[in-house]
């Protein structure tokens, strides 16, 4: 009874409370019962203490995978008591996608000599660094983090920086076959395979590693997911109805918990835009609230600006802009940002801001150059350059990128279309029209949703 309740809380002893509360919670421990609610009643009338440590520790793995900022603070109580849950905790706030305290919890394990949770500590702060645009370092942490999910997501990032020398000279320890190594390996192949393998193959192996990940996503952390790096590679060749259904299983399956949800939106919205729907791509965008770490905000920034002037609202696309800018410097240059890169250099055609993009734009290229100029993903930045070329009136740059389009065209379906469409668009500038080849570009396009609007 609530009198009978307020009675005890407040006349009995507070040592005694603690030792029934310890007692309870021995017995549902015992019982391998879930101890989670006990705990919320514990911290709504303030109990905690060294004999309680224990309960606390094994709710914050209850709550891991649906609340894990809960689980961080839990974690923190543990280890107030004399629990050693640090590991944990910095894992459960980057999941959270509270990156300041994950990070700064997983330097101090890496900083601590003879620490059996280092490894775990510099693949937390390999993930945070992904997140926040700082692809490099990040392969470094997981390079020396060592375990076999690590290795395979260090050559992600060595790939995506250029580096492909030392992708190449990693190899992956003996480990446990769980879906999180699978699922890692995998998307390391299917990257490698999108540099000099065909498109199809390289997106069929990320979409599987997409599937396998599904079922332990929720509380596994990332750098990035198969999700994305799937509709990445969609998105570069022109598959977009994979990428799209590869996403919403992502979104429903919350892969990669709160830190990857707003990638998610932002490449659901992408996918809309490159198909003309800017509306339902602006919904998806505004799904992509709070405070967005730099990899989501140039996404975003992009965004916006992609669906500004696709609306030929050029008021947007000053106030896009202005935020672009700043997501463009606080995030280097990598292989996943280019798309981001190609669509912000079309605004920037637009408003007559080229030098703010230029030194991008030429980090973007000797980026592709160290990699060999992949057809999968130098033809859409190819397309992009097209498109501000012709905005700015520059139409010796304009049949360069024509060239090279034209040049790659056999590589895949997508390189075919808008070499076609390149083509056709410069003929039809210089006054030389033929209207059955205008007329097949423009229904590749259309059919493929390949190019989306124009430089207008």
């Amino acid at each position: 009874m609530p009198v009978a309740r307020r009675a005890v809380a407040s006349l009995s002893p507070a040592a005694q409370r603690t030792a029934v509360w310890q007692r309870l919670a021995e017995l549902v421990l015992a019982r391998g019962g879930a101890v989670l609610p006990l705990v919320r009643a514990l911290r709504e009338v303030g109990v905690s203490g060294a004999g309680l440590a224990t309960m606390f520790e094994a709710a914050a793995e209850e709550a891991l995978v649906d609340e894990p900022a809960l689980a961080a603070e839990l974690f923190a109580v543990a280890a107030s008591a004399g629990r050693p849950t640090e590991a944990r905790r910095a894992l459960a706030a980057a999941l959270s996608g509270d990156l300041d305290s994950g990070l700064r919890l997983a330097d101090r394990l890496v900083a601590a000599e003879g620490s059996p949770d280092r490894a775990v500590g510099a693949a937390v702060s390999g993930s945070a660094l992904a997140h926040r645009g700082q692809l490099g370092r990040s392969a470094e942490l997981y390079r020396w983090s060592g375990t076999t999910s690590s290795v395979s997501f260090a050559a992600i990032g060595f790939i995506g920086t250029g580096q492909l020398g030392r992708a190449d000279d990693l190899v992956p320890p003996d480990g446990p076959p769980t879906l999180l190594t699978g699922a890692a390996a995998l998307m390391a192949s299917g990257i490698r395979e999108s540099l000099s393998g065909s498109a199809t193959a390289a997106l069929s192996t990320l979409v599987q590693a997409a599937a396998l990940l599904e079922p332990a996503g929720r509380a596994v952390l990332l750098p990035d997911s198969p999700a994305a790096l799937a509709a990445l590679v969609a998105l570069h060749s022109g598959e977009l109805d994979t990428g799209e259904s590869v996403l919403e299983r992502a979104v429903g399956a919350e892969v990669g918990a709160a830190l990857m949800a707003r990638r998610h939106r932002l490449l659901q919205g992408w996918t809309q835009m490159v198909r003309g729907r800017t509306a339902a791509a602006a919904e998806h965008r505004a799904a992509a609230t709070g405070q967005l770490e730099p990899r989501d905000l140039l996404f975003a920034a992009a965004l916006d600006a992609g669906i500004a002037r696709r609306n030929s609202d050029l008021a947007a696309l000053h106030r896009a802009w202005a935020q672009a800018r700043e997501a463009v410097m606080r995030h280097p240059v990598d292989l996943y940002s280019l798309l981001p890169i190609g669509e912000l250099a079309v605004a920037a055609a637009r408003l007559g801001e080229q030098a703010r993009i230029a030194a991008h734009l030429a980090e973007a290229w000797r980026l592709l150059d160290r990699l060999g100029r992949p057809p999968l993903w130098t033809a859409p930045l190819h397309w992009c350059g097209l498109h501000a070329a012709i905005i700015a009136e520059e139409p010796t740059t304009a049949d360069e990128h024509a060239a090279a389009l034209v040049a790659t065209a056999q590589h895949s379906r997508y390189g075919s279309v808008v070499a076609a469409a390149a083509e056709a668009w410069l003929e039809t500038l210089r006054g030389v029209v033929d209207p059955a080849k205008v007329e097949a570009a423009a229904r590749g396009c259309t059919v493929r949703d390949f190019g989306g609007t124009g430089p207008g």
